[in-house]
């Protein structure tokens, strides 16, 4: 089969190499799925490029990237039901603490990383629910029903961000959402009730005015930039669901204004979600993309053998969605 991989650290277009190897064979309790496209993510271009703190080579001799997919399962292995075979499916996790993920043809994976996908959603948003799929789904209902909430959407042009922002409104949620002024009518179109540039310098008053009184949840993508603000917007016994600090990695945080506040906060990491929260996250996508509440923006499409290209528009700043790799 085809496959993207690479052997050591460095840029994309220095180490990702295009090669064929040996298909896999599912081993029991798991499937082979034959992709059809692979979803890039920024965890996927750090981990290439060697910038997680204290990982200072790969963790496998050859690694094929990339968690996120959609396609079809060709083969099962010993225990997975044979009726399985020729099921349209989307995966997570298809890299994380392995060596091979979905940057190829095909992949086998543990049989209950390969989801069903509904029958009227094609294979490019399936591709798209992994990763900023999963996380936007528990960062919004993380606590269980937002019907009638306030929720704060920081970075609501993201991917993750995009998602929670139609997730929020299709859960019943009031939804107001910070982004760039450049991005503020796609972020109302995905049903922000309040669009606010997250460069004003009175976010703070501006947030309270729109929540009338404070926030109930708030999905944080910069938590340590937002620290401070946060403690000022947050109703008493609100939640921060923070699945990203880019900005600052060692936040100081106001520990007075949380602490009487009963502010809670959750650091998210949807790799390590458990198999419950994780079920309920899968539920709630479906249940939205079938509702006709969330539709997954993608960004770029490009062919496996663009992979490196693929790798740096993930991480440029300013791409409106999900960037894929088109594999058959």
């Amino acid at each position: 089969m085809r496959a993207i991989s690479y052997t050591t650290f460095g840029p994309a277009s220095d180490v990702l190499e295009l090669d064929e190897v040996d298909t896999p064979t599912p081993a029991a309790g798991e499937v082979l799925v034959r992709l059809s496209h692979s979803g890039v993510n920024p965890s996927d271009a750090k981990a290439r490029a060697g910038a997680r703190p204290g990982v200072t080579k790969p963790a496998f001799p050859r690694i094929i990237p990339h968690s996120d997919g959609a396609g079809v399962i060709e083969a099962v292995g010993q225990g997975v039901a044979a009726d399985r075979v020729g099921q349209r499916v989307w995966i997570w996790n298809g890299q994380w603490q392995r060596a091979f993920g979905t940057a190829a043809e095909y992949i086998a994976l543990p049989a209950d990383q390969a989801v069903a996908l509904p029958e009227d959603i094609p294979s490019e948003v399936g591709a798209c629910l992994g990763i900023p799929g999963l996380t936007a789904a528990h960062v919004v209902f993380g606590d269980g029903d937002v019907a009638g909430k306030v929720l704060l959407v920081s970075g609501g042009a993201g991917a993750v961000g995009h998602n929670a922002v139609q997730l929020a409104k299709w859960g019943g949620a009031t939804v107001i959402a910070t982004c760039s002024a450049r991005d503020a009518r796609r972020v109302r179109e995905a049903g922000a009730d309040h669009v606010l540039d997250y460069r004003s310098d009175d976010l703070a008053a501006q947030i309270l005015e729109a929540s009338n009184g404070g926030i109930d949840r708030a999905v944080e993508v910069e938590f340590g930039a937002n620290a401070a603000m946060l403690a000022e917007v947050m109703r008493t016994g609100g939640t921060v669901a923070a699945y990203g600090s880019g900005k600052d990695m060692t936040p100081t945080l106001p520990f007075g204004p949380f602490m009487f506040k009963a502010i809670s906060v959750e650091f998210v990491l949807i790799y390590l979600l458990d198999a419950a929260k994780r079920d309920t996250a899968i539920s709630l996508l479906h249940g939205a993309l079938q509702g006709g509440g969330l539709s997954p923006a993608i960004h770029a499409r490009l062919p496996l053998e663009r992979c490196a290209e693929a790798q740096e528009a993930v991480m440029t700043p300013g791409r409106a969605g999900a960037v894929l790799l088109e594999i058959s």
